[in-house]
């Protein structure tokens, strides 16, 4: 069991048998009845599975949030612009650092959000708006 349905079960959302106890409002419910259709399993379990990747999503988004807070300035910039999917070389040219300190903010970026890679690093942040640090 994840710590997700442990804390749900706690809350009184998923009782022993994994029944969600709680209504939706008509709209939510006609969506969540089309979408249990399409995919052929009870609306129970499709909501359940929704909500669970919503709460999965809001805890790693403020996990990432945690992280960026720990960052130095130089990095959140690095990070940014990463985001902004500029090389290392240009990032270098942009903030006046050379290539190689560009690499090493890059590799503790990514060691800091436990990733192995630029694009999981712009895929973690990807609801995120650069778009003050682009300017």
């Amino acid at each position: 069991m994840s710590f997700i349905e442990d804390l749900l079960r706690r809350l009184g959302f998923l009782p022993r048998s994994d029944a969600l106890r709680f209504q939706l409002e008509q709209p939510y419910d006609e969506l969540l009845q089309i979408l249990a259709e399409a995919e052929q399993r009870p609306a129970e379990d499709v909501a359940a599975d929704l909500l669970i990747g919503a709460l999965n999503e809001r805890h790693q988004a403020e996990l990432n949030l945690a992280v960026w807070r720990t960052l130095s300035p130089r990095e959140q910039q690095v990070a940014a612009l990463i985001c902004w999917n500029y090389t290392n070389r240009e990032i270098a040219a942009r903030l006046r650092l050379s290539p190689e300190t560009v690499k090493t903010h890059a590799r503790n970026l990514l060691s800091k959000y436990n990733l192995r890679s630029r694009a999981q690093l712009r895929q973690a942040l990807s609801e995120w708006d650069f778009s003050a640090w682009e300017a």
